[in-house]
């Protein structure tokens, strides 16, 4: 059986029952975008460009927060030649917290590749995107369709959920067989030389109406052709399977005072939050010890510097992916004059005033303990300088 006719039966028939068709779903939907899309900067062009940094900055990002981190990039790096021109530090800082870094390192890097083989443009080539660094196939998929109008279906998270309801699948979507129907009805509905309107209309129902938690079908263009509406089935799908465990990490950090200034050390390329700037450190392990009693052997063990600890400071939380890093923050003291740390996985380090910590980047967990010390404690930046 051809994919045309397995569609047909498989799914769109069942749409059919209900007076529904592809055209009718494609032209409803369509209509409601133009409607009640949200004024959004990289729509009012479709830079190439604008949509490549939009795409990377919103994987795990809500837009609201999204757009005014991309307002903010543009405003520095107005095309492709400014952030393969810029140096990895500006760049890490400018997408500080945004998490995810090595998104950052490697759109700097598919910056040098599109200036020094493609004259500084974007092009909105599927093949040729997947060949950048940091490009995989949803956001290939993402820039040829939304900026080139290129027909190509766009899988996300929401066009999964708005899928999964619509046509009622039951298995679950991160399993081969639910995920390979999913694509096959993408493919199957995008309407030839519409992709960028219908794309964008799929994706910003499953942002906007159908959402994972109190979907507002009464407003959902959609709703009298959706399969789990009619059958009862919408909180259940799409069915994601199980979750999975939280794992929670404990960290200790010193910042650390000598004459006026404080130790930061550059994380390893290949490290999670690899370019960014710290505070040595170290993790604890289950039932080792108190943190204030461990924090001068870990960072010994992490610098081989000693140090006096002089006071906690503060204890922040933070989550990545699975991941609950609970970090505690000492203020210390270097002993002796040796400034110079032996790091085990660090790049670079610095000794740096405290009014330059503004220009470097950090990890969530650092940046949450200098906002609480400007905020509840600044007299620490200024009693020791």
């Amino acid at each position: 059986m051809s994919f045309s006719k397995k569609c047909d039966c498989l799914v769109l028939s069942k749409l059919k029952q209900s007076g529904c068709s592809a055209e009718f779903l494609q032209e409803r939907l369509i209509r409601w975008f133009k409607l009640y899309r949200r004024d959004l900067p990289w729509r009012r062009t479709y830079n190439p460009y604008h949509v490549w940094i939009s795409e990377i900055m919103l994987q795990q990002t809500q837009m609201e927060r999204g757009v005014a981190y991309f307002t903010r990039w543009v405003d520095r790096f107005p095309d492709a030649a400014a952030v393969a021109a810029a140096d990895q530090r500006e760049i890490l800082k400018y997408w500080e917290g945004l998490g995810y870094y090595s998104r950052a390192r490697n759109l700097h890097k598919a910056a040098k590749v599109i200036v020094d083989d493609f004259g500084g443009e974007v092009v909105c080539d599927y093949g040729i995107l997947l060949k950048l660094p940091g490009i995989g196939p949803y956001t290939a998929a993402a820039i040829a369709s939304i900026a080139g109008n290129r027909d190509i279906a766009v899988i996300d998270a929401n066009v999964i959920r708005v899928y999964a309801r619509l046509f009622d699948i039951g298995s679950p979507v991160k399993e081969k067989k639910a995920k390979d129907r999913i694509a096959s009805i993408a493919r199957e509905m995008l309407p030839a030389g519409k992709a960028r309107l219908f794309n964008q209309a799929v994706m910003e129902l499953g942002g906007l109406l159908c959402t994972p938690k109190l979907p507002e079908c009464s407003l959902c263009p959609l709703s009298d052709c959706c399969l789990a509406l009619a059958r009862g089935t919408v909180g259940e799908r799409p069915v994601t399977g199980k979750s999975k465990k939280i794992i929670t990490v404990q960290r200790v950090a010193g910042i650390i005072f000598h004459k006026g200034s404080i130790l930061l050390m550059q994380r390893g390329e290949n490290d999670v939050w690899g370019g960014l700037w710290d505070f040595p450190g170290g993790e604890l392990e289950l039932g080792e010890g108190e943190p204030e009693e461990l924090v001068a052997d870990r960072i010994f063990e992490s610098s081989r510097l000693l140090v006096d600890v002089v006071e906690p400071i503060t204890t922040v939380v933070h989550h990545y992916t699975r991941y609950k890093i609970i970090l505690h923050c000492f203020l210390c003291l270097l002993k002796g004059d040796n400034r110079a740390p032996v790091f085990k996985s660090a790049d670079d380090y610095r000794w740096v005033a405290p009014y330059e910590l503004d220009s470097f980047g950090f990890p969530a967990g650092a940046r949450k303990v200098l906002e609480y010390i400007i905020q509840e404690r600044p007299e620490l930046l200024t009693s020791l300088s």
